[in-house]
């Protein structure tokens, strides 16, 4: 993590010394925080919202538009990097022309774009189905076709580890990287010398994207172990959902049990710590200033 006011672009960090570091966000909330905690790079995670806003599994029931909203929210607050998940590009390469230009035009810096049929599901999860390499490379010429500046970044990921072997997985990502896609995401390696291997066949060719999900199929290493390896950049998708939902579990269990917030209230912001990481202080100045212009 560096945040250095974030001028610098996503393309710039990632060619950097150090690995980039991209929490899950899943609203202007989440994003906020990331970003006041001093991260590069947000990444607008589809579980964390299919989690969030339809209290539903990551099976891809979230729509382009709702991402897209969602990612307009999100750029009002911050001025991160923001990477987006935008699952198959929801629907086929016609489809993914229209994602790509709704997604940059709301304020993302890069997509995400994985070789799974439509509907997914979340890329740890058993019985996933692909998509021809022929039918993804398309959808990866697609989106960079479309795209309006060279800045807005295309991720390719594979599932392929899980279906067809990680040789298919690395023949594919190498196929997508010719199709023009500037990352690659082998999704769901099995073991460390998994992770090492797709470092050793792609890492000379294109910056590697890792993701680390608790509880998942990829051992959790952190971010020097993952930048030893050859990653470039790593993300913690669903993070702060799991984080969240266990604490208003919680939250909720001792107010039912206790019929007051006292008991949890040293695992709470008060009333005046959470107005000021809203800025509520400064929206209110801004409008006392506007005010007092107009009665001029």
């Amino acid at each position: 993590m560096v945040n250095s006011t974030i001028p610098i672009s996503l393309r710039g960090r990632l060619s950097g010394p150090d690995i980039v570091v991209a929490p899950g966000v899943y609203d202007a909330l989440t994003a906020s925080l990331a970003e006041a905690a001093g991260f590069d790079a947000l990444y607008l995670s589809g579980a964390a919202m299919a989690y969030t806003r339809l209290g539903g599994p990551d099976l891809g029931l979230v729509t382009m538009s709702e991402t897209a909203e969602a990612i307009r929210l999100i750029r009002e607050r911050v001025k991160a990097p923001l990477i987006v998940d935008g699952d198959t590009g929801y629907g086929n390469a016609l489809n993914v022309e229209r994602t790509v230009r709704a997604f940059e035009r709301a304020g993302a810096n890069a997509i995400q774009i994985e070789d799974q049929t439509f509907p997914k599901r979340c890329g740890h999860l058993a019985d996933k189905s692909l998509v021809s390499r022929e039918e993804m490379a398309g959808k990866i010429r697609a989106a960079a076709a479309s795209r309006g500046s060279q800045e807005f970044l295309i991720i390719a990921r594979t599932d392929a580890v899980a279906v067809e072997g990680l040789d298919a997985a690395l023949t594919r990502a190498d196929a997508y990287l010719e199709a023009g896609a500037d990352l690659l995401f082998v999704e769901a390696p099995r073991d460390h010398a998994m992770l090492s291997t797709i470092t050793a066949q792609l890492g000379n060719r294109a910056p590697l994207m890792a993701n680390m999900v608790e509880g998942g199929l990829t051992p959790m290493l952190d971010a020097r172990e993952l930048q030893a390896l050859g990653y470039r950049l790593v993300i913690f998708p669903g993070g702060i959902v799991r984080a969240v939902a266990k604490t208003a579990e919680a939250y909720y269990a001792s107010l039912a049990a206790h019929g007051t917030n006292a008991p949890f209230r040293d695992r709470m912001f008060d009333f005046n710590e959470l107005n000021q990481r809203m800025g509520t202080v400064e929206a209110l100045r801004r409008a006392a200033a506007y005010d007092r212009e107009e009665g001029r």
